[in-house]
């Protein structure tokens, strides 16, 4: 039997046919997912490094208003963004203690809005990052049994022939089961970098998260300190 592409096209079943095309659109989704994600995660990376370098020299001078400025500047990251957030909500606050005076407003907590406001866009930013991750999770999980559903029908169709035409041997059950058996392993073609993609994309999630994390903290500390010398 001559296993090349066109040849095996043609003397596959109509399922069999239904699962490859299956899979193939599987594997153009799970191509184009992770090449975007990549091209994403990297630019996110390299601005999120200038970004964080830059915050620190702004903060160490006490330089609120540039921080602020600084993390508006296009194009943002992911990190940029929580900044804006937290330092628009601190701006706000401080404001509104000059204008009304610490015990016009009640129990209003600037450093509680803060996190709060990180908190929130923290959780839009991270939903961003994970966009189209769970098609890749789904490509991994599935795509095995898809093409284990194409073996199963290739076999069944090989000995519904041997019934009708009464052959046997293995010469003659050799060609239907390679076929199916192509099946199965064009599934895990596509399963195994889908898996490898997701896990890879996952681990640099949870990197972003711990650089958010270290970030708002060292300015959520500088605000701290920053309450203590006006009081």
């Amino acid at each position: 039997m001559d296993f090349n592409l066109v040849t095996l096209w043609h003397e596959t079943t109509v399922p069999g046919k239904l699962v490859i095309v299956v899979l193939a659109i599987m594997g153009v989704y799970m191509l184009a997912i992770g090449i975007e994600r990549f091209l994403t995660f990297s630019r996110a990376r390299s601005r999120s490094l200038e970004f964080v370098l830059s915050l620190q020299q702004r903060l160490r001078d006490h330089n609120i208003k540039g921080a602020f400025e600084l993390s508006q500047q296009k194009p943002q990251n992911p990190i940029s963004v929580v900044i804006e957030a937290a330092l628009r909500e601190y701006m706000e606050g401080l404001e509104a203690l000059k204008q009304h005076g610490p015990h016009d407003v009640g129990d209003f907590d600037l450093v509680d809005n803060v996190n709060r406001a990180i908190d929130r866009v923290k959780e839009r930013e991270i939903a961003d990052l994970k966009r189209g991750l769970s098609g890749l999770a789904t490509i991994g999980s599935t795509a095995p049994f898809v093409g284990l559903f194409g073996t199963v029908v290739g076999i069944i169709a090989v000995f519904s022939n041997m019934k009708v035409t009464g052959g046997g041997g293995i010469a003659a059950v050799a060609g239907g089961i390679g076929e199916a058996l192509v099946v199965t392993a064009a599934g895990l073609l596509v399963a195994i970098p889908a898996v490898m993609m997701f896990n890879y994309f996952t681990n640099a999630i949870d990197n972003f998260v711990v650089d958010m994390n270290e970030t708002t903290s060292e300015l959520i500390s500088f605000m701290l300190r920053e309450g203590r010398k006006a009081a």
